[in-house]
């Protein structure tokens, strides 16, 4: 998938979580994903952004049109990630309408590194991202009928989604979007969601790999 990926090759996605509890919804999404798609063959890594304590503020001399730019040593270790990933996963709760502050500095800090704002609107953007597919797995407490009628589902797929895969030149993107969930959630409840992410899962990785279309293929 990515320019210079050796044909055949495993396909490789890095699971981005951002949730401050580990026992959350958000957390076993994440891990259901990844088990699912190494059990087809994919290879799998999970960065959870709390546990990281990631740093989510931007510095000026992060900005590549500022004297004095450098990437820091901790964007620099995710961009390492990032780079061979061939699908790069979201998984996050919808906080007030948009997605925590701490993913939003990730995509700041790392999607856009060195990425300067004047070539936005130029043809083929350099960005870390270029030619990766985009998978936003969101959770909201409140009910998909809700954030449609005050337009928040479409306005996180205008500005978030659909955006970050202009601006950064990526491949494609999909969204899975989880909604009325709660903390006091029955086993029953719970078990229906993660469903979801593996049949998620396992479409991502049908639609991706010819490894996958032919496991696709048999099962059907």
């Amino acid at each position: 998938m990515n320019d210079g990926k050796l044909a055949g090759s495993r396909q490789r996605h890095v699971v981005v979580l951002c949730h401050p509890s580990t026992n959350s919804l958000n957390a076993e999404i994440a891990r259901v994903y990844a088990s699912t798609v190494r059990s087809l063959g994919h290879d799998a890594e999970i960065r959870d952004l709390y546990r990281m304590n990631f740093d989510a503020i931007l510095k000026n001399n992060e900005r590549p049109h500022k004297a004095g730019f450098g990437l820091a040593a901790d964007v620099q270790a995710e961009l390492a990630v990032l780079e061979n990933a061939d699908t790069v996963v979201l998984v996050y709760p919808i906080w007030f309408g948009t997605p925590p502050a701490m993913l939003k500095g990730y995509i700041e800090r790392v999607f856009g590194a060195g990425v300067h704002y004047e070539s936005i609107d130029g043809p083929g953007v350099q960005s870390p991202m270029r030619s990766k597919h985009l998978l936003s797995i969101s959770t909201s407490g409140k009910t998909a009928q809700w954030l449609d009628e005050r337009g928040a589902w479409l306005s996180l797929l205008t500005v978030f989604d659909r955006y970050l895969v202009e601006m950064f030149s990526m491949k494609s993107s999909d969204h899975l979007r989880l909604s009325d969930i709660f903390v006091a959630m029955q086993q029953r409840h719970v078990d229906e969601e993660l469903f979801k992410v593996r049949d998620k899962a396992t479409a991502t990785v049908a639609r991706l790999a010819p490894a996958g279309r032919a496991w696709a293929a048999a099962m059907a």
